[in-house]
């Protein structure tokens, strides 16, 4: 697999993530508008979004270790 690929996936890892901060957002709007706390499903996507972000990074990382 060339750098080039992995970069590709690393960018469409990025726009996963921007939608997935998007829908954490609506969920904590829509639950802040029905006067209720911070919602579980809003959590698991945030969750979610950390764990794209983190594969996004190490795709991209030069080193060719696993950054340990």
């Amino acid at each position: 697999m060339s750098a080039e690929e992995l970069e590709g996936i690393a960018d469409r890892l990025d726009d996963i993530n921007e939608q997935l901060a998007e829908l954490a957002m609506a969920a904590l709007r829509d639950a802040i508008e029905a006067g209720e706390g911070k919602p579980e499903l809003e959590r698991r996507i945030t969750r979610a979004r950390r764990a794209v972000e983190k594969a996004s990074t190490l795709l991209r990382d030069q080193r060719g270790d696993d950054g340990f």
